[in-house]
């Protein structure tokens, strides 16, 4: 049986009734282990999280320097792995798009994407062609525009027309243009691993939270900013790593809008945004916020999840290809089913077994 077929029975226990809780929008929420919840969440899975990207940012900036200082193909395919590496790390954590992340455009300055209008590949190719050395180093690249600091651009060194230069003369321009942008990629994971460190900090606030709090007031407005990190990391899913180049059979195609194309890393990255959205709803124990008889929710949740997890790394890593296959088809159909049945599942479900209204706004908060 394949993964594909494995999916379906999923699909099918999701669909079953909401919770009478879910459907009438009363409130069970099991307000005293908010707490635990989230000291889980921030201890468990997001600050390793940010560890773990920040080490792959590092590795990933010294295997540039490397590649700098003795070009082969040897040296050109460390820093690619050292690249995919670093990918499938911010893949898991770029879901806590909150806080930390959102202050001096750090998120964008990590992954400028979507990219709708091509800034970035119109911005990097110009910084190559224009070889000003002050974009050979983090601090010169940090003064640029957001498009060209981070993961985007940096595949486009590696991957984009003219790599295989990178093979050539020591110190070449690209090369120090790519390690640059290493670097201040390094530079960002740094400052958000230690601002989740900090005593006194975001992180301690998260585990907190009451009337004093600046974060949370209360266990409820907590427990639904958890839910909104979920929510947003699947709508990311849906919206702009799925729909960015496949809407459905017989719809447009665009295999060159989808993340990471060039690299190849379009599904790999999938995978490690659905395993960081399973990892923070399992590893933090949401479901223990759920009255006992609305914990059939959170199953539903975790298996959706998990049959999501095993389908993605299943596609066809050159996208034009998966688009064009009816079997990718077919899985690429899944995800997208699979995603926007996991969105009434988080939204409705959990949403609803917690006290959220219909027509609850992640986006505004109401």
């Amino acid at each position: 049986m394949t993964r594909l077929c494995r999916l379906l029975p999923v699909l099918v226990v999701a669909l079953m009734p909401l919770s009478a809780a879910a459907q009438d929008g009363a409130s069970k929420l099991q307000e005293a282990a908010v707490p635990a919840v989230m000291t889980k969440a921030v201890d468990e899975v997001i600050r390793p999280g940010y560890r773990r990207f920040h080490e792959t940012a590092t590795g990933l900036t010294g295997a540039m320097k490397a590649l700098c200082a003795t070009p082969s193909a040897d040296a050109l395919a460390k820093a690619r792995a050292g690249f995919a590496s670093a990918v499938a790390a911010w893949s898991e954590i770029e879901i806590v798009r909150v806080g930390p992340a959102l202050e001096e455009n750090r998120f964008e300055r990590i992954l400028f994407f979507p990219d709708r209008k091509g800034l970035a590949l119109k911005q990097v190719q110009a910084t190559i062609a224009g070889k000003d050395e002050k974009d050979t180093t983090p601090e010169g690249i940090a003064g640029k525009s957001v498009a060209v600091q981070g993961l985007s651009a940096l595949e486009y060194v590696l991957y984009g027309s003219g790599a295989e230069t990178l093979e050539g003369a020591a110190d070449g321009f690209r090369c120090r243009f790519g390690a640059a942008v290493a670097g201040n990629v390094d530079a960002v994971a740094a400052t958000l691993s230690a601002d989740w460190e900090k005593k006194g900090g975001i992180a301690d606030q998260w585990k907190t939270p009451g009337p004093d709090n600046e974060q949370f007031r209360n266990g409820r407005e907590a427990i639904q900013a958890l839910l909104g990190i979920l929510v947003h990391g699947v709508e990311t899913v849906r919206d702009q790593r799925l729909e960015a180049f496949y809407k459905g059979k017989d719809k447009p195609v665009r295999p060159k809008s989808a993340i990471y194309w060039r690299a190849g890393l379009t599904f790999p990255s999938i995978t490690a945004n659905l395993k960081g959205i399973k990892a923070l709803f399992v590893a933090s124990g949401m479901e223990q916020v759920l009255d006992p008889a609305d914990r059939a929710i959170a199953a539903d949740i975790v298996a959706l999840l998990s049959s999501l997890g095993e389908t993605a790394p299943t596609v066809d890593a050159d996208v034009a290809k998966a688009v064009a296959d009816p079997k990718d088809q077919e899985k690429l159909d899944a995800l997208l089913r699979g995603t926007r049945e996991l969105l009434v599942r988080l939204n409705d479900g959990y949403g609803g077994a917690i006290g959220l209204a219909a027509g609850f706004s992640f986006a505004d908060g109401d």
